[in-house]
């Protein structure tokens, strides 16, 4: 009997493109799944066995293991196999289209930060905000902001800005730019993440005994053979982008400007991992006093 398509999961945001063409020009056999409210979704979706592969956010997927590994409880359900973007990722800081008190991210300090979930880039990246800016300063139980209201999907962090229910949130910037020539959210800032952007992770059941599932090392090919036609085909990325996905044309093109996909997307590099792990113990998202092994996070190394 064949074994199952995997079923992948994928933020459906401009990123997913090569995906698309690996299943559209290059038969890859698999079923994808999309996750509009991001990384920390599929963190919780790959543990459950809804997916058996995830696209989506380095430090989200770091800080779902750390937490993991420092509060003892297995391997977590995944596991690092391969590298899906090499640059690394704008974050766009929004507020409400008329919050006239907050005209900077200087301002944002024990302010009401909207998230998708907790452990979710847009969690993580608040607290790297806050690093940078120095508002970490009273050790590891306090938090820089008055409140974190996990609001589980872009459009509803886009309507708890102006509301109130939330002062501002973080998301990618090139998805927020349609926003922000709508009207209907302000941009009061942005920030880089300090690590190459997105990582492909399985399922620990597809690692058993130390041997990849065939099935995994397919999907790394395809998407090699994916990415190669991205890069060839920019004016069918741009068509594919703004039919297919909430961004302009002209907007796509900007971003095609920006983005760096790998040549080959096997492997992680260990010192990507370790980095993220110094940055996020720093920013007190994980505990520097508790220990993290970043190798052990790692099936595929570079």
């Amino acid at each position: 009997m064949a074994a199952r398509p995997l079923r992948i999961g994928f933020v459906p945001e401009h990123f997913s493109t090569p995906i698309h063409f690996a299943k559209k020009h290059y038969s890859l056999d698999a079923e994808l799944i999309p996750f509009p409210s991001g990384t920390g979704h599929m963190i919780t979706a790959i543990r459950d066995r809804e997916i058996d592969i995830g696209i989506g956010l380095t430090e989200g997927w770091v800080a779902g293991l750390g937490k993991t590994q420092q509060a003892g409880e297995g391997d977590g359900g995944y596991t690092f196999v391969g590298t899906y973007v090499e640059t690394p990722l704008c974050w766009a800081i929004s507020t409400g289209a008329n919050r006239s008190d907050i005209q900077s991210a200087d301002s944002l300090k024990g302010a009401k930060i909207g998230v998708s979930r907790v452990g979710s880039g847009s969690y993580v990246m608040g607290f790297v905000l806050a690093d940078q800016r120095g508002w970490l300063t009273s050790g590891e139980q306090s938090s820089p902001f008055s409140d974190i209201v996990v609001l589980n999907t872009f459009e509803n962090l886009r309507k708890a800005v102006n509301s109130g229910e939330a002062d501002f949130f973080m998301w990618e910037t090139f998805t927020s730019k349609r926003y922000y020539d709508l009207g209907e959210i302000r941009k009061v800032g942005e920030i880089y993440t300090p690590w190459s952007s997105w990582k492909i992770v399985a399922s620990t059941l597809l690692v058993q005994g130390g041997d990849v599932d065939p099935r995994v090392e397919d999907l790394l090919e395809k998407l090699n053979l994916g990415i190669k036609h991205f890069n060839e085909n920019q004016e069918e990325a741009v068509e594919y982008i703004s039919t297919h996905l909430d961004y302009t044309a002209e907007d796509a093109r900007e971003w095609l400007k920006t983005v760096k996909f790998p040549k080959w997307t096997q492997g992680v590099d260990p010192k990507v991992i370790a980095s993220t792990v110094e940055i996020l113990c720093k920013a007190g998202v994980l505990s520097a006093s508790k220990g993290v092994d970043s190798n052990a996070m790692i099936t595929k190394q570079r």
